[in-house]
């Protein structure tokens, strides 16, 4: 049985997924893990969607995650949450943003976004929801959502021992390090 542990990011370009990855990814290696990390951008200066690999353990060969094994799905849109459930297996758990971005083909007026995507997933998995962007214009500016959707990862991942906060200040801009701490610290405080 493997010690890897697989986690995927996923949004819509613009939501600071890549931002979250890498500070998840400097944490986890740190703290003295194995970390591989993929990032795909599908035109994601243009709205399009956004995806993250993370596998960390003892010994990782691989930055992939197949369908059916990610352990946890952190989702930033709540659209790529149901595009992406397939990846997660049995027993894993899904923190998703109740947040919608409309595609192009919605925004033109072809399709329209979807109703019940939250039930949906709730009837397939381990689900934890919350509006982060709510969080996020609480704190006082609403491009912190991605720390508070990696506060609440890090709470559902419960791996001690690792300074996040330090983290957080070596990772983000400078001069908003503390704003980033207290959205982290408000994600956690969601699941």
């Amino acid at each position: 049985m493997s010690d890897v542990k697989n986690i995927l990011l996923v949004g819509v370009g613009g939501q600071g997924t890549i931002l979250a990855s890498k500070i998840l990814s400097s944490g986890l290696v740190e703290a003295g893990y194995d970390v591989k990390m993929s990032e795909v951008h599908g035109m994601s200066q243009r709205g399009g969607n956004v995806s993250t690999q993370i596998r960390f353990g003892k010994q990782v060969f691989s930055p992939i995650i197949g369908k059916g094994e990610a352990d946890l799905i952190v989702a930033f849109e709540k659209m790529e949450a149901l595009r992406w459930i397939e990846y997660l297996k049995k027993g894993g758990k899904m923190v998703i943003n109740d947040y919608e971005i409309p595609s192009a083909p919605i925004l033109m007026g072809k399709e329209t976004y979807p109703d019940g995507i939250i039930e949906e997933l709730a009837g397939k998995a381990n689900v934890a929801v919350f509006k982060a962007a709510d969080v996020a214009k609480e704190l006082g500016n609403s491009k912190i959502m991605n720390v508070v959707l990696l506060g609440a990862l890090v709470k559902a991942l419960d791996i001690p021992g690792i300074d996040w906060e330090q983290v957080i200040r070596d990772n983000v801009k400078k001069g908003f390090e503390e704003l980033n701490i207290k959205a982290f610290r408000a994600g956690q405080a969601q699941v």
